[in-house]
């Protein structure tokens, strides 16, 4: 009969993403001897990122040791487990090629997966706290005689502020391994998601009168109203009190509005090119009427298809929602389980929820997106997303 090896493998971020690392231990399911122990300092990296190295870094010290043999792997990361053990999707994009690293490793039939509470991972979770320790100080891990016995009192002393810092990153986590619910409607519990609040800019001067305003164009001020429409929406913000941070894109009347919602706040602005708005090439600074009357087959030809630019080399809104996506998956590995803010204009925040509902490219032209208006998108662990709210102006009433 071939040999059972246990596998225990942990990661973490402080930050998330922030410095990560991971560790990993192969045991004697007899003895509970540590055969063998990897971990790394990865950089910045999200929790996920690190547990799922941590399992293919024990994974491939366990083959080192005996390639025949039986794996049990135990993991305090819900969402690995059960990934791993094919019960829920994969769809975020950095997870699906670490879980097929890890899946290459032995044949799935030789590996069975544990979910453990984190007290019972204590050995890979301090090799990985060591790896961040070592990354702190400009180093890699390196293994230790001791093979790191489990007592506590071995490890060196922490600083407060690390301990606080594994605190938090551990508080953040532990949603993901929650029991599984009960059979119904729920959903697994896949951690506290990442919430894009979604603010349109106040208005311009060319907002009332429908004017086409995107990117190539004067970028405008915010005008008089639109100042106070965007005080408006910070006070309503600052009494919710949820928002820990602040993105928009760079044209003006975005970035006026987003800095008076983080003044208020007390939060910095951070801006993201990918949030613009669309070129609308020649049509910029005219109304539809306009654009019917000198442009009318670019017109109709733009609005029966999403992969037609404006006239004079505009932006089509497939190229926007390329840019938009990338912005988004940028901001959601930023911010992994935070509520952001995310100052922007009609068409970024239509695209973001239109691909948060799967929804085709002519629902476009089927929402109301009012001047200051709130949305609201959580996007889960599984690649998953929900529309929580849309068009809320009630804040300017």
């Amino acid at each position: 009969m071939p040999r059972t090896l246990i596998v225990e493998a942990d990661g973490g971020s402080r930050g998330n993403p922030g410095p990560a690392g991971y560790g990993a231990v192969v045991l004697d399911p007899e003895t509970g001897e540590a055969l063998a122990e990897a971990a790394e300092f990865l950089g910045t990296a999200t929790n996920n990122v690190a547990e799922y190295k941590g399992l293919v870094a024990g994974l491939r010290a366990a083959r080192a040791l005996d390639p025949e043999a039986r794996i049990h792997v135990r993991m305090d990361s819900k969402l690995v487990v059960e990934q791993m053990s094919g019960r829920w999707q994969i769809k975020h994009p950095d997870m699906k090629p670490l879980a097929a690293a890890a899946r290459a490793v032995f044949p799935p039939e030789q590996v069975t997966y544990e979910w453990i509470p984190r007290a019972q991972n204590k050995h890979a979770d301090r090799l990985a706290n060591e790896a961040m320790d070592a990354g702190k100080n400009g180093k890699q891990w390196e293994p230790r005689n001791s093979r790191a016995a489990l007592d506590t009192a071995a490890v060196p002393a922490r600083s407060a502020a690390a301990q606080a810092a594994d605190e938090a990153a551990e508080a953040a986590e532990a949603p993901e391994v929650a029991e599984a619910p009960a059979p119904g409607w729920g959903a697994p519990d896949l951690g506290v998601p990442a919430t894009l609040v979604l603010l349109r800019h106040g208005e311009t001067a060319l907002t009332p009168q429908k004017r086409f305003s995107g990117s190539g164009g004067t970028d405008p001020e915010l005008s008089p109203a639109g100042r106070r429409q965007a005080e408006a929406a910070a006070a309503s913000l600052a009494a919710r009190g949820t928002i820990q941070a602040v993105v928009s894109s760079p044209l003006r009347r975005c970035r006026e509005t987003a800095e008076a919602v983080a003044a208020r706040l007390g939060l910095e602005v951070r801006l993201e090119e990918g949030l613009r708005e669309t070129d609308f090439g020649a049509w910029e600074g005219l109304t539809f009427a306009e654009v019917r009357e000198r442009f009318p087959d670019d017109l109709d030809a733009w609005l029966a298809s999403a992969a037609v630019a404006p006239t004079g080399g505009g932006e089509s809104f497939e190229a926007v929602a390329r840019r938009v996506a990338v912005a988004r998956d940028k901001l959601l590995a930023r911010y992994t389980g935070k509520t952001v803010l995310v100052v922007t204009h009609v068409t970024p925040i239509k695209t973001l929820v239109r691909l948060a509902l799967g929804a085709p490219p002519e629902s476009l032209f089927r929402m109301e997106l009012s001047a200051a208006s709130l949305s609201a998108v959580a996007y889960y662990a599984d690649g998953n997303a929900s529309l929580r709210l849309l068009n809320d102006t009630s804040h300017l009433r």
